[in-house]
């Protein structure tokens, strides 16, 4: 009978020594809060499929969501104690203060500092942060400016402006468009996306100056009034799809759809669309990118893109040292740009070999490049500033209000100001 228990202990004790050793192997899972523009998710999952081969003790999950959900629902999570281990943003000055400091953390810290814009390591840092934190890196850069249907043109028998000049105003550009969609019969002759990001490149280039050397702001300009009356002159002539600006339930909204089904000349957005109109236009018809256009502050678009960051909530950090790690690796991140057709954020990847075999396509994001040198202080100091968010959504909130007869164009910029200076002494005071 001894012998009966005994037998039945040493089974006990290896059946709870299995358990044990099963609950040990469970990998630790990770998530990550992302959205797509194109084929980029698709893409991230594809290399950390690998990751997850080479690192069995973690899982990784991407939750894709629409990008309007990062803005409005991230940050709620963020506050109730329910934030990813990790997400992909664009409003960097939302979770300052909630970010992991990952230089402890990974392997070679100077090779982060080295690989990145110190201008966008810095946007994620705030004042009490030490000044080397880091919190996470860019994985893709992007800038604004505008697209055409090049067939289009052709069939109108008009010249593209910017073939024959190198400084063409928004007004030219605006005449023109209209010109080629009422030749060809094209339902819209030029769109923006509604976004103050999308509208801050033009404001720039129409003279508009939002930042004073004494640190204020001041929306009221010739060049912001210049810019937001064409706009509404888009509306009021008809030259843009309603839907966008109107329609769009108060969120940000794109007009690229308008633009890949042939029914939109002139489209305003920026080169994280390059992707998509690879996969969705093929070569229905010619499309290009054109230079932004110029006006008296220049020809500008706004530098832009995404950041991968970790935040502080994260119950496992060295795991997400790991998986952050993994993917600035020059290898990684050089297969990440180029099989998504974006410009890359990291410092050395050297030359690229984008994974497509349309020209348009290796075309656009030649002239895209082309495109950031000529990006003014105010647009850096607009998108890196800390301010983006307190600014450009009012922008576009109260011009849309104008576009709908709400307000009128000088209501509409006085309501611009006193938000934008609400939310800086909200921000302040906070």
């Amino acid at each position: 009978m001894k012998k009966q228990y005994f037998v039945l202990a040493i089974m006990a004790a290896l059946m709870l020594a299995l358990t044990a050793t099963a609950f040990a192997q469970e990998p630790v899972e990770l998530r990550i809060t992302w959205y797509d523009d194109g084929n980029e998710g698709a893409v991230l999952r594809d290399l950390l499929d690998r990751f997850e081969a080479e690192n069995p003790d973690i899982r990784v999950v991407i939750d894709t969501v629409a990008y309007q959900v990062v803005l409005d629902q991230l940050p709620l999570q963020v506050e109730a104690g329910e934030a990813p281990d990790m997400a992909r943003i664009t409003d960097f000055a939302r979770f300052r203060g909630q970010y992991l400091n990952l230089r402890p953390l990974v392997a070679d810290a100077d090779y982060w500092d080295a690989s990145f814009p110190e201008a966008v390591l810095q946007a994620l840092r705030t004042a009490d942060d030490a000044e080397d934190a880091l919190f996470g890196f860019p994985n893709q850069f992007t800038v604004s400016a505008p697209f055409i249907n090049r067939t289009l043109f052709e069939q109108a028998g008009i010249d593209v402006p910017s073939d024959n000049s190198d400084a063409v105003s928004w007004a030219e550009w605006t005449a023109a468009a209209a010109a080629v969609a009422e030749a060809t019969e094209t339902q819209y002759a030029i769109a923006i996306d509604r976004s103050g990001h999308r509208l801050a490149g033009p404001l720039f280039s129409e003279g508009a100056v939002l930042f004073n050397e004494d640190g204020s702001i001041t929306v009221d300009t010739p060049g912001f009034r210049s810019m937001a009356q064409l706009l509404l002159d888009w509306h009021t002539n008809g030259l843009t799809p309603p839907e966008v600006w109107v329609g769009s339930g108060g969120t940000y909204a794109a007009a690229a759809d308008f633009f890949i089904n042939g029914q939109l000349v002139m489209y305003m957005s920026g080169s994280w669309q390059v992707g998509r109109f690879t996969n969705d236009i093929g070569d229905a018809f010619d499309w290009d990118v054109v230079p932004n256009p110029t006006g008296p502050g220049g020809s500008t678009g706004m530098p832009g893109g995404t950041v991968m960051v970790a935040f502080n909530q994260t119950e496992h950090p060295e795991e997400v040292a790991r998986v952050m790690d993994y993917l600035v690796q020059v290898d990684v991140m050089r297969e990440f740009v180029e099989r998504t057709l974006f410009i890359p954020g990291h410092l050395g990847l050297g030359e690229l070999n984008y994974q497509t075999d349309l020209e348009l396509a290796q075309a656009a994001l030649i002239d895209f490049a082309n495109e950031v040198p000529k990006l003014s202080d105010q647009a850096y100091q607009l998108q890196y500033g800390g301010q983006a968010f307190a600014i450009n959504n009012p922008i576009r909130d109260r011009l849309t209000q104008a576009i709908t007869g709400e307000l009128t164009l000088d209501e509409a910029i006085e309501r611009i100001q006193q938000d934008i200076d609400d939310a800086l002494a909200a921000a302040a005071s906070s």
